[in-house]
């Protein structure tokens, strides 16, 4: 018999066709490694979800395989899942000194610090396994200790870049190592997973030093307080900030549970440097005159309950806006969240704010590679095969048409979906069947006891409501004995539609009577004629299809 060919499976848990989710297991005979363990949020159709996270089904049934969890860096699409996923399957976690620090106050929330084996590497470490080693390779991103991974294994080398843009003037110094992604393209590299987020846009991406300077033409001009909302892992842009506070003499406050955490992280870990006496409670913000106070924030997304939401609707219980302060958004909204961050900066103009995001000035830049960068990371690890990651499907489309410019053969790239197992040989890349995937909802302390049914009545009772009807009968007989009553939640005010709501009852009665005459006894038969009754009557009246609930007391 012809001995099988030697392979390895790429299989995406999560990533592909979305921004988030990041998950993707490279497994080699009897190894598994896991690159990424991240969440995303939930969409405005997941009325009530929390997070979503990556089903690990497939892991579970593989955990005696399963070597570690690699993380690329601290961002909440790579991380996030963590702490779910970390109870079902208990493996090593390796990454950097602060991607660690970030993982470990998640950890914490959740009742896991010290259960779980945390490995602090540094770039250019290589973790060897049995069959394969993992080396970690610094890159630029929008987070500190950002890292690409090239897996090793006797198939060839596999290079996955994680998020990663080519700035050539980091504001920690530490420049992406392109010296080393070259040399991987000199010893042959067999597949590149490459990030696939800005590949619409043409050019470079700015380098952050870029939004440091935007930052001190505001900062020499404000004449009253400063709110400036990031995201809270974005620590160099956070440096930034007090950099610019400090050379303009503000003290400078945190504002935000996030914000506080990866600050303190971020500080005991050395990877912010701030003078002594630059940081303040919030509490004491009132204490300086207000062309004295920088405020750094959560919220550049709009999300409603973060503290700027909480402060443009005057909510915040520590900040009120007032007219000329100097409001920064360094951010950009995250596909989906437009209205949010719009309804924000509405109501921030309206109290009298001056407010900066991206349309006015150079408040945000990216920290995903634009199409030139792209190219020169293609051109320097020249793969063999090539399967583009991390973005919705115009991406991976976009970039894999980027990979054939730069004269790849359309054989040799793969666009995955998530659960497809990819298989690699030395002389071919193909998808060979699929594995469980898709999406774990949490809502509150609950992991995936929420489902699309559960969503699905959930989007019913907000489009139409809810009709309650109350009902008693006798026991044995089937005769009622009080009820119909009718209780009407986001259907229709009871009071204003009196008439309706006699009519219904009417025909309850109708259909309970029915019922006793044809010697239906059974509840499910009762309650099915009560709600087809009702339904036809009610969208006839009212072209609306509330959800319709008999609840029957029996006595």
């Amino acid at each position: 018999m012809r001995k099988e060919k030697d392979k390895i499976k790429i299989i995406p848990l999560g990533g592909l066709s979305e921004i988030g989710k990041n998950l993707t297991v490279i497994e080699y005979k009897d190894e598994i490694i896991v690159i990424d363990c991240g969440m995303e949020f939930p969409d405005e159709e997941m009325l009530g979800i929390d997070i979503v996270i990556p089903d690990i089904t497939y892991l579970k049934k593989n955990v005696n395989k399963v070597k570690g969890i690699f993380l690329t860096h601290g961002h909440e699409d790579h991380i996030g899942a963590l702490p779910y996923v970390l109870k079902e399957i208990n493996v090593p976690v390796y990454g950097s000194k602060l991607t660690l620090g970030i993982v470990d106050s998640k950890l914490k929330e959740h009742g896991l610090s010290g259960s779980v084996d945390l490995k602090c590497i540094k770039a250019g470490d290589v973790i060897k396994l049995n069959r394969m080693s993992v080396e970690f390779i610094r890159t630029s991103h929008s987070i500190a200790d950002s890292m690409a991974i090239a897996v090793h294994t006797p198939v060839g080398i596999i290079v996955h870049t994680g998020d990663f843009k080519v700035d050539y003037t980091p504001i920690d110094g530490c420049v992406i190592d392109l010296a080393r992604f070259a040399e991987l393209g000199k010893e042959g590299v067999l597949l590149m997973l490459a990030d696939s987020t800005n590949v619409e846009r043409p050019g470079y991406t700015m380098s952050e030093k870029t939004v440091g300077k935007t930052f001190q033409k505001f900062f020499a001009v404000a004449k009253s307080r400063i709110i400036v909302a990031t995201f809270a892992s974005n620590i160099h842009r956070i440096q930034q900030v007090i950099t610019a506070a400090e050379k303009y003499r503000r003290k400078v406050a945190i504002s935000g549970r996030s914000m506080e955490n990866i600050m303190e992280v971020a500080m005991n870990l050395g990877y912010i440097k701030i003078r002594k006496n630059t940081l303040i409670s919030i509490d004491d913000i009132n204490k300086y005159p207000g062309n004295k106070i920088v405020i750094i924030t959560t919220g550049s997304q709009g999300e409603p309950m973060s503290a700027l939401s909480r402060m443009a609707a005057c909510e915040h219980k520590k900040v009120t806006i007032i007219p000329g302060d100097t409001i920064i958004i360094s951010a950009n909204p995250i596909p989906g969240n437009e209205k949010l961050v719009s309804r924000v900066i509405n109501q921030l103009f309206k109290q009298g704010a001056q407010v900066i995001y991206e349309a006015l000035a150079d408040v945000h830049v990216s920290g995903h590679a634009c199409q030139e960068e792209l190219k020169l990371i293609h051109t320097l690890v020249k793969p063999k095969f090539f399967m583009p990651v991390h973005g919705e499907y115009r991406h991976l489309k976009q970039h894999a048409d980027l990979a054939m410019k730069l004269g790849l053969s359309p054989k040799n790239i793969v666009i995955a979906d998530n659960g497809d197992v990819v298989e690699v040989t030395k002389n071919s890349i193909r998808k060979n069947g699929k594995v469980v995937s898709g999406q774990v909802f949490v809502d509150g302390l609950g992991v995936g006891d929420v489902g699309n049914i559960v969503l699905r009545d959930r989007r019913h009772l907000s489009q139409d409501g809810i009709l309650t009807v109350v009902i008693t009968i006798e026991k044995g007989t089937g005769k009622v004995i009080a009820g119909p009553d009718i209780i009407s939640r986001g259907f229709v005010y009871v009071r204003e539609s009196e008439d309706l709501m006699e009519e219904a009852k009417q025909l309850v009665r109708g259909a309970l009577k029915e019922c006793q005459e044809k010697h239906i006894t059974e509840w499910s038969s009762i309650k099915s004629n009560v709600k087809e009754v009702l339904r036809s009557f009610l969208y006839e009246k009212t072209k609306r299809k509330p959800m319709i609930l008999p609840i029957i007391m029996e006595i």
